[in-house]
């Protein structure tokens, strides 16, 4: 049987509340990790992981927020506002793509193996903040108030 819009609002709110608690659990766990350990790498990467779950744990608030008291919306105009900054933005994310695919390759058939490691990393999230912005004028005309 389909679910009501209400009872799927619900349902997606209660995981979004049971998934922060995970988050908040990550914090902690990360803490933990980086007050056992001086190494900067294994400490880099919990401070990431960290500051992630934060950022999720904020993301999950609005999507709630969303469903339990105020729909999200976004008009032509508010994103033509910023639309030149934001591909002005787009093309500063493409060449730190650049950057970091030349830094790889650059780096190939070497044992640097903590630096590929980073690396590959930046360039990942470089590449998802670039995807994020291009897809952002493809969301708004979807995210029109409901209810």
């Amino acid at each position: 049987m389909k679910k009501s819009k209400k009872e799927l609002m619900g349902e997606i709110s209660a995981n979004m509340k049971n998934w922060q608690k995970i988050e908040n659990g990550s914090v902690n766990s990360t803490a933990k990790i980086m007050e056992k350990t001086e190494n900067p790498l294994i400490r880099l990467v919990m401070e990431i992981i960290q500051r992630d779950s934060q950022m999720h744990y904020r993301i999950q608030e609005l999507i709630i927020d969303s469903l339990e008291k105020k729909a999200i919306s976004l008009t032509p105009e508010e994103l033509g506002d910023v639309w030149g900054l934001i591909e002005k933005h787009i093309e500063l994310e493409k060449k730190t793509v650049e950057l970091a695919e030349k830094s790889l390759e650059a780096l190939k058939g070497t044992k640097m193996v903590a630096q590929q490691y980073l690396l590959g990393y930046l360039l990942k999230d470089e590449i998802k903040h670039n995807e994020m912005l291009e897809t952002l004028e493809s969301v708004k005309s979807g995210l029109y108030p409901y209810g």
